[in-house]
């Protein structure tokens, strides 16, 4: 039987938030690319793209830096272990996520995805939308 505990049941909640933001970012880019070859005008939203950017931007910086993910951190502390969980969904979830090797092969494929990206904002740059405002002209300036 596996464990219930409430620091368990947060973990394996960390745990598919990570896989959550791993799948926005991967998937993200993806959309981008393919959405803009159907005409989706969505994919090329300002605020869409930017949050995009960010989050593969705090992966390659923590790569570089040498910080540990906060989400893999935070994972790790509730369960009290490396990591490594016990239950089903948990275990497939972290074969998906996490992979032995060396800090440098995390760089080079963090630094390559961002700099597809980035060449995705060059080749299919964000806009904003009818909705959207700039700061100056909804202050009157």
């Amino acid at each position: 039987m596996t464990d219930m505990s409430p620091a368990t049941l947060l973990a394996d909640a960390v745990l598919l938030v990570h896989l959550a933001v791993v799948l926005f970012i991967v998937g993200g880019l993806i959309v981008v690319w393919v959405g803009n070859r159907l005409g989706w005008r969505w994919v090329n939203a300002w605020r869409f793209r930017l949050t995009h950017l960010a989050a593969i931007g705090v992966v390659v910086a923590e790569s570089w830096l040498a910080i540990s993910c906060p989400l893999t951190t935070l994972e790790a502390s509730l369960r009290g272990t490396t990591g490594h969980a016990e239950g089903f969904i948990a275990y497939w979830v972290q074969q998906f996520l996490f992979y032995d090797a060396p800090p440098w092969v995390f760089i080079a494929l963090y630094s390559g995805f961002g700099a597809l990206v980035v060449a995705a904002w060059w080749r299919f740059p964000p806009r904003r939308t009818r909705g959207q405002v700039d700061e100056g002209t909804q202050r009157g300036h």
